[in-house]
């Protein structure tokens, strides 16, 4: 009876029992096309009320013909919505004109506190979000509401000198302090991160850097006493946190329960993304979406209502996303559980699609930018992975034995049962008699029925873990890289111990409040757990196996992908052997993904040479005519930076997976500056190249310590000296330098200098270069059509000599936007333009790359592409 009311349900409407999921998936089509496949706004018009009336036309006439109108209708209203709010610009026009340079004093109100970090050596860092409120420049005052992100620091020496504590700047505070403003930039290379995007979604606008003991607190409150109130339960809790448990210990627990993760260090980010947990360290969507579902079940099993599980749901939801505070993805994910949750009291539970498709459709209709967005959408695919594959699935096979062990000792109940679980129940009364002998009467029965539903709920996790890694697999990708082949058995481990550490933590903190000593039962419990979830990632986030780093998918993978995704929503509602072929494709589209790199892109018989952007620092991308790849330096930050950004693993490794790169032929490293050294690490363990070049008398104890790494991983340490020349896939190198006799003196001089040469043409890579070197390297016939110019275009490089013994066409900097040095200088760029040398800056231009094709050469810089 439900099979043919099912089948006239489907016939009626074609859309099946999630119109609105249909609508939403429409919607958001048009939205990325209208981004971008731009066409007339005219255009998206008549496209919407022509498929829109004749939609209605055939309402009543041809049910299918009308929901594939509507569905069209709705493809091109988004297309036209996302055109028409395309957003201009992510700056603030009223403080862009104040981020030139210039001294400033600025007056705030702090809008997000910080956390007081503390560096070595004995440096003092905080982070703070501030509003301004009016700006003085050039002897005027400037009334400029903005958000600004400040960096403040200082050292524990200027404290101890001024007999200070570091002052934690909170909610409300107003400050005056001078500045220098900077407007957020970008890496301008190909899959670099949005970082002046994701700084827009909080409003911020520019940058600042300043020294603690700069800054003039100023009487007064400004801003909103409820959010007063929650930074002060915030920080009153992660006060709470620190009391509770060992440093290590309580930044862990900061990140879990609260979402601060000011006290994470990057390898312990790491270790949690090798494992596919990452979910589980930082409060994110996904990590609400799967904690309300747990709260939910777990209340369900407790026989608490179905109105009153969802109300409790619900309202520690919003309550734990207003205490975190980590922004919009929480919020979302609050919506969608809402929502989902409400479909459950309001509908029959086949309509669970459709409140996720209403939840998501109202996101994208607010702001149609939305979507692409990677919170969105691992938030949204995560509980439409639950929903659409998980449940239907667990609702046809642990689901129905689960309720089977309900109620073992009602006879009664069998009679609503199938024979095979009715069975199991005769089997389980039958063990448990056999038991009564030795223990009491209900005891047996009882433990028997704890039993098999602690083994249903571990199969139940299983298969909700397997379903979510293999249909996270197409993001995890495209936004991270990454293939978490060991985050199923990772999650099956962790999951529980979450489930475990989470009240216990709660509970901790809040009897902490009350009676310490008591808190500390619950803490112990917490930190058990806590070990547990740590030792579980090291031990499988360590294995070589779990660092499987993938490219970019293609478009015709992300494509299939999506369509197995859905293909597997469809079927699996369906008979048995079409659910498997659902549930397979999604498979087989993960295992693409993971094992089957794309092809790069690259130019055939053409030698290619791109300079990256790693803003103050050198690499290059060589490709050879026949395919084989050199990356020459890695950029990096030097040690005085104090940040957490690895230039090698956040900027040139996505560049080089945005080309379709996963591996590289050879590394080679011109010397050992941070700026040319620092992101090789990562490259190495990224792309695992087969050779690392190094100049032959380069004694440097970073570079003895990098080549002794890489031996470890297998890779042949090549030793270059002037003169050497060696073939490298139909392309020629030839090393001019380091002389021996240069060892002592400059450690730019001892940089390693290689002409590469296609037939006719040529490219000279100087590195670091300066005056001394290139005197010598002048005197061997460095003729080239390309330069690569030393040392960033310092004043100390670029001789007159050099440039009229190379007599290049063109010439490429390397160089940070607004560095602190000054490069590229002046004259040098005199120089460079006396000549006729056309020159690129990758400040200015981005990346950018130059064809040799053995008679020519052509650039092709990023703002061009």
């Amino acid at each position: 009876m439900n099979t043919v009311s099912n089948a006239a349900t489907s016939k009626r409407h074609p859309s099946g029992r999630y119109p609105l999921l249909w609508a939403s998936f429409s919607f958001s089509a048009g939205i990325i096309f209208g981004h971008y496949a731009w066409r007339p706004s005219l255009w998206w018009v008549v496209a919407w009320l022509v498929f829109a009336f004749s939609a209605a036309y055939l309402l009543r006439r041809r049910t299918t013909a009308a929901f594939g109108l509507a569905l069209a209708a709705l493809f091109s209203l988004g297309a036209l919505v996302v055109q028409l709010t395309s957003h201009s610009d992510l700056g603030d026009p009223a403080i862009s004109e104040f981020t030139d340079g210039r001294e400033l004093v600025i007056t705030a109100h702090v809008i997000a506190g910080g956390i007081i970090r503390e560096e070595p050596p004995e440096r003092l860092y905080q982070r703070v979000d501030v509003e301004t409120e009016q700006i003085a420049a050039d002897d005027r005052d400037h009334q400029i509401t903005s958000r600004i992100r400040v960096s403040f620091y200082g050292t524990r020496a200027e404290q101890n000198k001024e007999n200070a504590v570091p002052h934690l700047f909170r909610y409300g505070e107003r400050l005056r302090f001078p500045a220098q403003l900077s407007p957020p930039r970008n890496f301008r290379n190909p899959g670099s991160f949005d970082y002046r995007a994701y700084l827009a979604e909080s409003g911020i606008t520019a940058l600042a850097s300043v020294k603690m003991n700069a800054v003039e607190l100023l009487p007064g409150f400004t801003g909103s006493k409820t959010e007063l109130w929650r930074t002060q339960i915030h920080g009153s809790i992660i006060e709470k946190v620190h009391l509770l448990w060992p440093p290590a210990q309580a930044g862990l627990m900061d990140a879990m329960v609260v979402g601060e993760d000011a006290f994470l260090e990057r390898p312990t980010r790491v270790d949690f993304q090798r494992s596919g947990t990452y979910h589980v360290l930082v409060v994110s969507g996904m990590n609400l979406s799967i904690l309300a579902l747990v709260i939910f079940y777990v209340l369900r099993y407790l026989r608490v209502s179905d109105v009153l599980a969802c109300a409790i749901t619900l309202a520690l939801s919003v309550g734990y996303a207003w205490l975190t505070d980590v922004g919009a993805p929480i919020w979302r994910a609050t919506l969608m559980v809402a929502v989902y949750m409400g479909a459950r009291l309001l509908y029959r539970e086949k309509s669970m699609l459709n409140a996720v498709g209403a939840a998501a459709l109202a996101l994208v209709v607010t702001n149609p930018h939305t979507i692409f967005g990677a919170s969105f959408q691992l938030t949204f695919l995560c509980v439409w992975l639950i929903a659409a594959v998980g449940l239907p699935i667990l609702e046809r096979t642990v689901e129905p034995w689960s309720r089977g062990l309900r109620y073992l000792h009602s006879t009664s109940f069998d009679f609503s049962l199938a024979p095979k679980i009715v069975q199991l129940r005769l089997d389980l009364r039958m063990i448990a008699g056999r038991l009564q002998r030795f223990f009491s009467r209900s005891l047996p029965l009882a433990a028997l029925s704890i039993t098999a539903r602690i083994l249903l709920a571990t199969v139940e996790l299983l298969m909700i873990s397997a379903i979510m890694q293999i249909g996270l697999a197409l993001p995890m990708a495209y936004y991270f890289h990454r293939a978490t082949v060991v985050g199923l058995p990772a999650n099956l481990l962790v999951v529980p111990l979450t489930e475990a550490l989470m009240p216990a933590a709660v509970s901790a903190v809040a009897l902490s409040y009350t009676w310490l000593p008591l808190a500390k039962i619950p803490a112990w419990i917490a930190a058990l757990a806590l070990q547990g979830i740590v030792g579980t990632v090291r031990w499988l986030g360590g294995l070589r196996i779990a660092d499987l780093r993938v490219p970019t998918p293609t478009a015709a993978t992300i494509f299939s992908g999506m369509a197995a995704l859905v293909l597997a929503m469809i079927l699996v509602r369906r008979r048995t052997a079409l659910a498997i072929v659902g549930l397979a494709a999604v498979a087989a589209s993960a295992f693409w993904i993971c094992a089957v790199p794309p092809r790069p892109q690259v130019r055939a018989g053409i030698l290619e040479v791109t300079a990256i952007d790693v803003a103050q620092g050198d690499s290059l991308l060589l490709v050879s005519p026949q395919g084989r790849t050199l990356l020459v330096d890695a950029g990096g930050l030097p040690y005085w930076a104090h940040s957490q950004l690895d230039i090698g693993e956040d900027v040139v490794s996505p560049y080089l997976w945005s080309r379709g790169f996963a591996r590289l032929d050879a590394v080679a490293i011109t010397h050992g500056h941070s700026d040319h050294i620092g992101g090789m690490p990562a490259v190495i363990k990224n792309f695992s190249p087969k050779e690392l070049w190094l100049g032959a008398d380069s004694i440097d104890p970073d570079l003895e310590r990098l080549a002794a790494d890489a031996q470890q991983l297998g890779l042949k340490i090549v030793h270059l000296r002037v003169g050497n020349t060696l073939e490298f896939g139909g392309a020629n190198v030839r090393i001019l330098a380091p002389y021996s006799q240069a060892l002592g003196t400059r450690r730019n001089d001892q940089s390693l200098v290689m002409k590469i040469s296609f037939k006719k043409t040529a490219a000279l890579l100087e590195a670091d270069a300066e005056k001394q070197s290139e005197q010598r390297i002048s005197l061997q016939q460095p003729q080239a059509d390309l330069l690569k110019v030393a040392h960033h275009g310092s004043a100390t490089s670029t001789v007159p000599q050099l440039l009229e013994a190379v007599h290049p066409h063109f010439a490429v900097i390397s160089v940070g936007a607004r560095n602190s040095y000054g490069h590229p200088r002046q004259e040098v760029l005199g120089r460079l333009a006396q000549a006729h040398v056309a020159t690129y800056r990758t400040d200015l231009n981005g990346a950018v790359s130059f064809y040799l094709d053995g008679s020519q050469v052509s650039a092709r810089p990023l703002d061009l592409q």
